[in-house]
């Protein structure tokens, strides 16, 4: 069985003009150490699907497990990130990224190192004193990763984290998550990246699952066969360019 397994997951939210379904019958796998991408349509439930693994929201029909025990609370050893950095702007860097020990009833001051040497491994090692009105779009983002990461967590849930950045950015904070998420080492962590661009799900990922429109529902799976570390060269080889037109023609016949 997978790190991640999915079995058959539903879910329905009741709303006042009815039941409205999010998910049906999601059904795969992800292996411990592996990153896979989920793209679909706007509204096809990639969200919900995080949240679900996450335990921030109990599935309707079907089953979530991660490391072999059913999904049945909020779980402690998951990191997430989300498409807005949500830095509490009355905190510096360094407290912000700390903040996930004290909500653990954690001595913060045991984790200040480390805090520290995340920043440092991202590039903020001069900005933990800053408040996060000091930094850019992409600083932040890389603030909101290293809490994330700051208790080591096997599992990472990132829900297009990376969408809202300028193009340039984007790739590098796509190198960035490459090379904090340990590309090429046997410790990597468990990923799965919610984003809407089919290249930069191509780029990261070693799976791509594609969505269809609510009830998001599993449309297809592609192995991404490109070799590691990535590069930015990566993308002008041939696999890249057909594994795109793939999925996207899987994403557009999935509407």
């Amino acid at each position: 069985m997978g790190f991640i397994a999915l079995d058959r997951v539903g879910m329905v939210y009741p709303t006042a003009s009815g039941a409205v379904e999010a998910l049906r019958d999601i059904t795969f796998e992800v292996a411990r150490g592996e990153l896979i991408a989920l793209v679909g349509p706007s509204g096809c439930g990639k969200s919900t699907l995080l949240r679900v693994i996450a335990g921030l929201r109990p599935a309707t029909t079907g089953q979530a497990q991660v490391a072999g025990r059913p999904v049945t609370h909020p779980l402690p050893e998951v990191g997430m990130v989300f498409q807005a950095p949500v830095l509490l702007k009355w905190r510096r860097v360094l407290d912000n990224v700390l903040l996930p020990a004290e909500l653990a009833g954690l001595d913060p001051r045991h984790h200040r190192e480390r805090a520290r040497e995340l920043l440092r491994l991202v590039g903020l090692g001069d900005f933990a004193e800053k408040y996060p009105r000091e930094l850019s779009g992409g600083m932040q983002q890389r603030a909101s990763l290293c809490r994330a990461l700051l208790l080591d967590p096997p599992l990472l849930l990132m829900d297009e984290p990376f969408g809202a950045l300028d193009a340039m950015t984007r790739d590098e904070m796509n190198l960035e998550l490459l090379r904090v998420w340990g590309e090429g080492s046997a410790a990597r962590k468990t990923i799965a990246f919610v984003t809407h661009s089919i290249p930069e799900a191509i780029f990261l990922a070693d799976r791509v699952v594609v969505m269809t429109s609510r009830p998001g529902q599993v449309a297809r799976i592609f192995d991404v066969d490109l070799p590691r570390p990535r590069t930015v060269q990566t993308r002008a080889a041939p696999t890249f360019g057909r594994l795109s037109l793939e999925v996207y023609e899987a994403l557009t016949g999935a509407r």
